[in-house]
């Protein structure tokens, strides 16, 4: 070996690396990766102060007192940024210890795993959808439906006939209405060319499922323990199914917000986790690449939306406020879990505190211990719930109803009977049974302004709580909160009648129907 030319070679490496870093200073758009160079957050996430990362503490305490004050539907909010948490926050009354419903979230999971078996040989992404279904009758097929392909279905321009976000999404209502989801997903007409236009198709999704079994010889969440989950460390996992078995490939995707921060951190990586090749980099890079123009503001790629105005920053965005949002510029990771709260809701309230992006510099702020205490001190606050508030007088027509039953014929809640007891000060007993295949549930609501909690979906919490708002009317807000839908239901109570109108706050639609007192 020649020490000269070695040492040389060292001496000169260290100019380079020396240069490189002083030109990064120079340029506001270099970002300096800070996060030590091991670190994936397989076993856990590292943490640090705001101020280590260009974010004012105080700012952010700030922001999420305004968040509760304004009553926002938010559940959760993590904020990332060089590979260290920086915010982990939880609203009451989701406590952030139990896995949380990621809504359309799960679209970007569903093609990552499509990708993952594309890269494994077991299909194609221009393989023809129909070449997965050999043993299906299959109706309305012709040259356009025997041109969609894998990638199609995975960049929302398969050409199906759907409303998209018409209706609440109404094919998707349809398709869950069928007995064979899949087969009713693979009937639809097909109305344009494949790979022309963007329609908002969860049904599409859900045929990404079953292409995956079909496949793989695995459902998508045993693919998705062996080949994503479990390399990343996620081990909470809960994921629904259809009536034939099948994961389903459009929402419904159940895990903890810091394990969802890990798919996002994935592609912030390229791909890569620990060293190894989880999904290949091209698809990384051409997922978040707009792949069919939406005509509807941002864009869409594989399975993420590319935000417009800004192609460094993509997002997976699922109903009620579920969202992993990556910025590649800053460095940075947002994961937001709610119950109808948009991120536009909340960005006013969170944005002063980014100094680094205000002042366009990477330089962290003076340690702030003041900030800081303040800040732990709201996220304490955030958690706990209301000040219990007086409870009126009960009307009249509580008392009357109270203990009763009401009987429903066929509504799109499925409820057959319902009971309500006022005979506590501070809390009413409710009963529900169902029409369909659902449990009867069971539980208190709170008169005071507090949830009460009772078990509920997967054996995660709802809470309920309730008001009279006149003599004659009752007012339910029942949130089921980890399992992401909240219900604001009015009953209107006239003698022996009922009148029920319900709404989920994510929806457009409202659903109204009349029941009456059991034996009246």
């Amino acid at each position: 070996m020649n020490v000269g030319k070695a040492h040389f070679s060292i001496i000169w490496t260290c100019v380079i690396v020396l240069l490189v870093s002083l030109l990064c200073i120079s340029f506001t758009g270099c970002s300096i990766d800070k996060e030590p160079v091991s670190h994936f957050p397989t076993l856990g996430w590292i943490s640090s102060t705001p101020e280590e990362q260009g974010v004012d503490s105080a700012k952010l305490a700030e922001g999420l007192l305004a968040i509760k004050q304004k009553n926002l539907n938010i559940h959760s909010l993590l904020l990332i940024r060089n590979g260290s948490v920086i915010l982990d926050a939880y609203f009451y009354p989701y406590d952030g210890k139990s896995v949380h419903e990621f809504a359309s979230v799960t679209k970007s999971v569903m093609t990552t795993l499509i990708a993952i078996a594309a890269d494994q040989g077991k299909l194609e992404l221009d393989q023809p959808m129909l070449s997965f279904f050999p043993d299906r009758s299959i109706a309305n097929i012709d040259k356009m439906k025997e041109r969609i392909t894998v990638r199609h279905l995975a960049s929302m321009s398969s050409g199906l006939e759907s409303v998209g976000f018409e209706r609440d999404e109404g094919t998707l209502d349809e398709m869950r209405a069928s007995k064979d989801w899949i087969q009713f997903a693979l009937d639809r007409k097909v109305v344009s060319e494949p790979g022309t236009h963007f329609v908002y198709d969860s049904p599409g999704m859900h045929l990404l499922s079953a292409i995956l079994q079909k496949a793989t010889g695995m459902t998508a969440l045993e693919f998705a323990r062996q080949n994503l989950f479990e390399p990343l460390g996620i081990k909470e996992v809960l994921w629904d199914t259809d009536p034939q078995g099948f994961n389903h490939g459009w929402a419904d995707l159940f895990l903890n917000p810091r394990d969802a921060a890990k798919i996002g951190y994935l592609w912030l990586k390229k791909g890569v986790w620990e060293g190894r090749q989880i999904v290949s980099k091209k698809w990384v890079e051409n997922s978040v690449k707009v792949q069919i123009e939406t005509g509807i503001g941002d864009d869409y790629g594989y399975g993420w939306w590319i935000m417009h105005g800004d192609e460094e920053a993509y997002a997976a965005i699922g109903r009620g406020g579920q969202r992993i949002q990556v910025w590649p510029n800053l460095n940075a990771i947002l994961v937001m879990t709610g119950g109808g709260v948009d991120i536009d809701d909340i960005d006013p309230f969170i944005a002063p505190a980014f100094i680094f992006y205000i002042q366009k510099t990477d330089k962290p702020l003076p340690a702030s211990p003041s900030g800081v205490a303040s800040l732990n001190k709201v996220l304490t606050t955030i958690l706990q719930a209301p000040e219990p508030k007086p409870v009126a007088p009960l009307p009249d027509i509580a008392k009357a109803i109270s203990g009763k039953t009401f009987v429903f014929g066929p509504n799109a809640f499925q409820l057959k009977t319902m009971r309500l007891d006022f005979s506590k000060s501070k809390e009413a007993d409710i009963e529900l049974t169902f029409s369909n295949d659902q449990k009867p549930r069971s539980g208190e609501v709170g008169l005071d302004g507090v949830y009460r909690m009772s078990p509920g979906d997967n054996e995660l919490p709802i809470g309920q709580r309730g008001y009279w708002a006149d003599a004659q009317t009752f007012v339910l807000e029942h949130d089921e909160i980890a399992n992401r839908d909240a219900y604001i239901i009015t009953m209107r109570f006239d003698g022996n009648l009922v009148t029920i109108e319900g709404k989920e706050r994510t929806r457009e639609s409202i659903v109204s129907f009349e029941g009456k007192l059991r034996n009246s």
